[in-house]
């Protein structure tokens, strides 16, 4: 069983892989220097574990030890047993969820794994916001997308806020970055796949109509607010959009993929 370890001094260098959740940059940095990354929750972190990722260590609240009892029984890493105040001070947030595991990262599968056998697919362009590209993977996972690619700029899914929103559905969708950002839709259409823009271009078509009949499919999204590059709008087989009231013209873009895998389900 993980070795449960108390510790009072919030400036503990054990719990290094922890420290000040909230600094993006720093974060990054951290995180790709020692190749981790965490899972924030009980139902997250037995995700993740379940999911066949490495355990470092594990930071919990006294009564978060029982629930994820099953998690620390076949593990040796340290679990570091810590008031909630000082888990607050170490983050830098009240961590209401109680529990937090620093866990390793894994070598990226290439496109063609993680393509194999898939017929719905999601391609995203430039999503930089973490809590954007967490639920788009979360409604990936809920209305049956088989894999997710995302463009070099586009947000970390492994990072703490995208994870969580996620709902730990980053660990059950196969994902990878694309290396050719420029030809990456001609690339995916050589595979077979379909791919299909959403976009308010002028020769857009209604969503239904643009997803029908096919067998294949990549949804392809752009980033918030500009949406997809001139590029990239252009190179996809079809383009087509959301119909919606007069006056507005667009959605959230997690909000987007969410109506676009539920209507490219039910082609």
């Amino acid at each position: 069983m993980a070795e449960l370890i108390p510790v009072d001094d919030p400036a503990d260098p054990r719990l290094v892989d922890y420290r000040d959740l909230r600094d993006v940059a720093l974060r990054r940095h951290l995180e790709a220097e020692h190749g981790l990354f965490l899972a924030e929750g009980e139902k997250v972190v037995r995700r993740a574990v379940e999911a066949g990722y490495r355990p470092r260590s594990f930071l919990m609240a006294p009564r978060w030890l029982d629930g994820l009892a099953d998690v620390l029984e076949p593990s040796t890493a340290p679990c570091y047993v810590v008031s909630e105040a000082l888990a607050e001070q170490v983050t830098g947030f009240h961590v209401h969820r109680g529990a937090l595991a620093s866990l390793e990262r894994r070598p990226l599968p290439s496109v063609g794994e993680v393509l194999s056998g898939a017929r719905t697919v999601l391609v995203l362009e430039d999503v930089v916001d973490h809590t954007n590209v967490g639920a788009i993977i979360r409604s990936g996972a809920a209305l049956g997308v088989d894999a997710v690619l995302l463009s070099p700029r586009c947000a970390d899914p492994l990072y703490r806020r995208a994870v969580k929103v996620a709902m730990g559905a980053v660990f059950a969708v196969p994902w990878t970055r694309l290396d050719d950002w420029y030809d990456a839709l001609p690339a995916l259409s050589s595979r077979g796949f379909t791919t299909v823009a959403l976009t308010l271009a002028e020769d857009a078509v209604p969503l239904e109509e643009g997803v029908a009949g096919l067998d294949r499919i990549a949804l392809v999204l752009g980033t918030e607010g500009h949406g997809l590059s001139s590029r990239w709008q252009a190179s996809a087989d079809r383009r087509a959009m959301i119909p919606m009231q007069q006056g507005v013209d667009s959605l959230n873009v997690a909000a987007a993929c969410a109506v676009a895998c539920y209507v490219a389900q039910r082609r």
